[in-house]
Formats: C-alpha cells, sequence, structure tokens
C-alpha cells in the first residue's frame, strides 16, 4: 500500500474512537497513555515508514490499544480481531506480544525497547538491510538505567537506521515526570552521547512527518515529542488518573462527543 492510500485510510480522530470504545468494551484503562501517542503512529504509519522495510518497536508497552487500533485501520487486523482485546486467549493484550501481525517485540517491561532497538540497528547494518528502525518510548522509560545504556551503545557505534521517539506528556502512573525525574536537559544530555536531536508538537501530524522523515548521516536521532497525555479529551488532559482508570457509559459518551 502506498503513503498516499494509507494516509487516506489513517486518521488521528478514527483512531481515538476505537481506542475509546475498545477501552470501554473491555473495561481497561491506559487511556491518556494511548491517547497520548495517536498522533505519533499516524504520522510513522501513514507518512513516514515503509512498513516492508522499517522495524517499529512500541517500548511503551501499555500504550499497545492505539497500535491495535491504527492496524486495524491498516488492515493488518479485523474489526473482529481488535474487538478481541484483552480478551481471553486473544494475542491483543494491554502489552504488545509479538504473536501478532506486524508486532517484533513483546514489550511492556518498560526501558528495554531502546535495547532492543539499537541491537536491531546494529544487525541491519552489518547485515547490509536497508530501512530504519523506529522505537517509541515513554518520558518515564527515562528512569530506567538500561535506556541510558543503550543511548550510549547507539552513540557510540553511530547508528544512523535508529530513531527513537520520546513522547514527553509530562505524567507517569501515579505522579507527574518532573516530580520523579527532571528532564529539562534531555536534549543537551542525548547530544552528549552522540545523537542529533529535534523537538516537535506530538500532535502536528504533518509536522512529526517531516521532523521523522530525516536520517541523519552518522548518528541515531532522538525526537522530542511534546505531547497531552489524554489528548483530545477534556476531562483526561493531563489528569494522571487516566492512566488507569476504565471509562463508564457516560464518560464514554461524552469522550466520543468530544473527539468528534
Amino acid at each position: 500500500m502506498a503513503h498516499g492510500d494509507i494516509a487516506r485510510t489513517l486518521g488521528s480522530v478514527q483512531v481515538r474512537r476505537s481506542i475509546i470504545n475498545q477501552s470501554k468494551r473491555a473495561h481497561v484503562g491506559h487511556i491518556g497513555s494511548a491517547l497520548s501517542i495517536a498522533d505519533i503512529l499516524v504520522a510513522l504509519f501513514s507518512r513516514v515508514m515503509n512498513t516492508d522495510e522499517d522495524v517499529f518497536i512500541l517500548s511503551k508497552g501499555h500504550a499497545a490499544l492505539a497500535l491495535y487500533c491504527v492496524f486495524e485501520q491498516l488492515g493488518v487486523i479485523d474489526q473482529k480481531t481488535l474487538d478481541t482485546y484483552c480478551a481471553d486467549d486473544s494475542h491483543l493484550g494491554v502489552h504488545p506480544e509479538h504473536a501478532l501481525p506486524g508486532i517484533t517485540f513483546s514489550t511492556g517491561s518498560l526501558g528495554h525497547g531502546p535495547s532492543l532497538g539499537s541491537g536491531v540497528a546494529l544487525a541491519r547494518r552489518m547485515a547490509g538491510t536497508r530501512g530504519r528502525v523506529f522505537v517509541l518510548i515513554s518520558d518515564a522509560e527515562l528512569n530506567e538505567g538500561s535506556v541510558w545504556e543503550a543511548l550510549m551503545f547507539a552513540g557510540h557505534h553511530k547508528l544512523d537506521n535508529l530513531c527513537l521517539i520520546l513522547d514527553n506528556n509530562g505524567q507517569q502512573a501515579l505522579a507527574p515526570t518532573a516530580d520523579v525525574i527532571n528532564l529539562s536537559g534531555i536534549a543537551t544530555a542525548v547530544q552528549s552521547l552522540g545523537w542529533e536531536c529535534d523537538r516537535v508538537n506530538g500532535h502536528d501530524v504533518a509536522e512529526l512527518a517531516r521532523i521523522l522523515e530525516v536520517r541523519s548521516v552518522g548518528s541515531p536521532r532522538f525526537v522530542i515529542a511534546d505531547t497531552i497525555a489524554g489528548k483530545g479529551v477534556s476531562f483526561m488532559e493531563r489528569q494522571v488518573r487516566w492512566h488507569y482508570l476504565p471509562v463508564d457509559d457516560e464518560q464514554h459518551a461524552l469522550a466520543l462527543r468530544e473527539i468528534g
């Protein structure tokens, strides 16, 4: 499927509506996290990635519902499969499992994605394989030492086929990220480790695509995508409690009205 065809079939509004509907049906939370990354996924899968060559790793595994909703719109899975989200014997759990088409690695133990991505990027370079490796991480994952080990490793090996995207929504499971770890100097820190770094509005699909399409020469790329947890639903935006809470009937209806 050409990028133009994908762009016509994949949109942020549809993804957000599907997130709300599936979370309600399954009575499962992590809604704020899924809404936070919807535009990033739309930009990647509709405008940036060549799915025949590129690899995507959702290190922020608890936001997998957003990825499943993208997959359904692209025809990777059908609606019947999407409707098994969090059901018994389903491959669509809260965290992605590699048994599902389109999932390279099972993730959800936070902080592992950058290491996996670095390994894949290095292996692909050694094998002369085309394509890029995209890893989407949460800001809370920067609490993990394994992320910094991967940042140092990728910078040292100049893995210019690797792109890490930071979902910088400022929230963790139980508190604002800034109350746990201060990320105000993240751009300077990653640049000191040999990465090129850009900052972008994480809800501007066109701008995201423009930034993510750029492949650095001789260094990996780190893209800080400034986002809002719960984006698109006013009573969820920047509210830590929507990291875990499911919606009731009234909230479900209101969220759909607001999304459009």
